[in-house]
């Protein structure tokens, strides 16, 4: 999330600290500003349940990594993060944020007893999580409509792209970072991605000294820096870095128009894993693919641990530890981290192997 946003987010704390729902369509939905979009009752869209029996799949040692750092995250920010201080939704069913970290706390002491004593993974057992958990089955929810049974499941990735560390041939589109001597002058969100585009940091251009280039992309290569919001580049050298997105110029991402004619321009940064969800990018969770969903932590919330039914008998786990800006809100997807990507044919050839519907369930620790 970028510093603008967290502003935005901080001059809205009455909304981002919003209390469970107390009569039908009580909770207000809220965008990444804090603005209330519509109303609606937590009830209709999160229900008890009972979780169908089957086979839990996921990696413990990529899930036990992903949760204790999302765990570290409410430990090390809670205090300043209003975002992940309100229950959300949830809270209209008695879920309130100790009780997300007290399920974090749980799974984490689960798998880490598993794992060092080689026995069998308990949160890969449906009965184990029907004993220990409360179920609440999700519905997905439409401003414009009824909901519906089942989520859309989306699916993201950290593609590998060759770039290079200047202009050259093709590769003459950068990866900008922003100066910090600069940057309190927010003077990135005078300018739209395709002004960003056009050369206003070009070299010799007023505005070039504010920012760095972190290296240099394709037009393809850039788009999908943007829209997966990490990417991992391939030098000519054979070394490859990580580059995660930082800061962007405050407008919204508008749905229905295609990616390369947004306006919305994001600036990154170089970091050492892939990231997800923080409130600006020194904290942001390390994430893992396979156990890893992007989701509306505003509303739905962060570390909320997710079952989804890939098949009948086959179920996958993971926690929303990420978001992005298709869930600004968005009651009705999840968007699960699928690995990295030498391009889309694979990660197309990967995707077929999984829903593009199916039914989801959140899982809170009984007490």
């Amino acid at each position: 999330m970028s510093r603008c946003l967290w502003s935005a987010l901080l001059g809205a704390t009455l909304l981002l600290t919003g209390q469970p729902a107390r009569a039908t369509g009580d909770y207000a939905v809220v965008d990444e500003f804090g603005q209330s979009r519509y109303r609606v009752n937590p009830q209709a869209i999160f229900q008890e349940r009972t979780l169908p029996p089957g086979q839990v799949t996921f990696d413990p040692q990529e899930l036990l990594i992903v949760l204790i750092n999302t765990r570290r995250y409410f430990r090390e920010q809670g205090e300043r993060d209003v975002v992940i201080q309100r229950p959300g939704l949830l809270g209209g069913l008695g879920v309130q944020v100790a009780d997300v970290t007290r399920t974090l706390d749980f799974m984490i002491d689960v798998l880490l007893a598993d794992l060092t004593e080689a026995q069998p993974i308990r949160l890969q057992n449906s009965e184990f999580l029907r004993q220990h958990f409360r179920v609440l089955g999700w519905r997905a929810y439409h401003p414009q409509g009824n909901p519906s049974p089942q989520l859309r499941l989306t699916k993201y990735a950290v593609f590998r792209h060759p770039g290079r560390r200047q202009p050259q041939g093709e590769y003459v589109h950068a990866l900008y970072s922003i100066n910090e001597e600069w940057a309190a002058e927010k003077f990135y969100q005078k300018y739209t991605k395709q002004e960003v585009l056009s050369g206003v940091y070009a070299p010799g251009r007023p505005e070039a000294a504010k920012v760095t280039p972190l290296a240099y992309l394709t037009r393809a290569g850039l788009e999908e820096a943007l829209l997966q919001g990490t990417i991992l580049i391939q030098f000519p050298d054979r070394t490859t870095r990580y580059f995660n997105v930082d800061r962007h110029n405050g407008i919204a991402f508008v749905r229905g128009v295609p990616p390369w004619e947004q306006q919305r321009y994001w600036y990154f940064r170089e970091v050492d894993a892939i990231r997800g969800y923080g409130s600006e990018i020194g904290n942001k969770i390390a994430i893992r693919p396979g156990v890893t969903f992007a989701g509306d932590v505003w509303n739905v919330g962060l570390g909320r641990i997710v079952v989804l039914e890939r098949a009948p008998g086959q179920l996958m786990l993971g926690a929303i530890a990420d978001t992005g800006g298709a869930f600004l809100p968005n009651l009705a997807q999840l968007d699960y981290l699928a690995g990295i990507f030498d391009g889309r044919q694979e990660f197309f050839a990967y995707n077929r192997r999984l829903p593009e519907y199916t039914q989801a369930y959140v899982l809170v620790k009984k007490d």
